[in-house]
């Protein structure tokens, strides 16, 4: 197992200090133009249509509905932007891959969220969801290839980990790991999490900290 970030008890509480303060939507962007100004440090949520971004977001901020979540892919078609306190903000990036629109808006959404990660000095950090039934996909690859060229640093967080047995989970995370030893700004270890059960909830709050 790699080495990760250092989760301490103090780290998990400030964490949690952290998610107490008001978090509340504050934009959506489908164009470029309609990005709002850089006031705060932004961690952005990027992963393939329907692997949960928006529903970790929820449990990250204990609001069940402060993302819109849903059951059909590529029902997200905007940056939507989140203030969290004084503190950062969180952006939930449209999901790449299978979406219920057209090419040619694909293809639109896909150039915003590569002009926003190539551009926006305002980000910090990228959390790439990988659902833990698949692992990696040519899709991640290409998200990740990407930021790698972009010189951003993200971490990859493997999601809906309750639909997976532990045995399988546990391959997957060795086998992911191994992955991302090929791309330069990705941290080398994945992490964990279910929005269902809140597992690896308070781990990515800490970790969130550390911006």
């Amino acid at each position: 197992m790699k080495q990760g970030f250092d989760i301490t008890d103090a780290a998990v509480k400030k964490g949690e200090k952290l998610f107490r303060q008001e978090c509340i939507f504050i934009a959506g962007a489908q164009r470029l133009v309609d990005i709002p100004p850089m006031e705060l440090p932004e961690v952005a949520f990027a992963g393939r249509s329907n692997v949960g971004k928006s529903s970790l977001i929820n449990a990250l901020t204990g609001r069940k509905a402060l993302a819109r979540a849903s059951a059909t892919p590529g029902r997200t078609q905007q940056l939507n932007f989140f203030k969290l306190g004084d503190s950062m903000q969180l952006v939930d990036l449209p999901g790449y891959g299978y979406a219920v629109a057209s090419k040619t808006k694909v293809e639109h959404w896909n150039a915003v969220v590569q002009g926003y990660l190539k551009n926006r000095q305002a980000l910090r950090r990228v959390f790439v969801l990988i659902d833990a039934r698949h692992g990696i996909m040519a899709a991640d690859q290409e998200t990740m290839e990407t930021l790698d060229k972009a010189s951003v640093p993200y971490v990859c967080i493997l999601t809906k980990a309750d639909k997976t047995r532990p045995a399988d989970l546990a391959a997957l995370v060795e086998k992911v790991e191994g992955e991302l030893d090929q791309y330069k700004c990705a941290f080398p270890k994945i992490y964990v999490t279910s929005a269902a059960n809140g597992g690896g909830i308070s781990t990515l709050r800490a970790i969130l900290t550390l911006v």
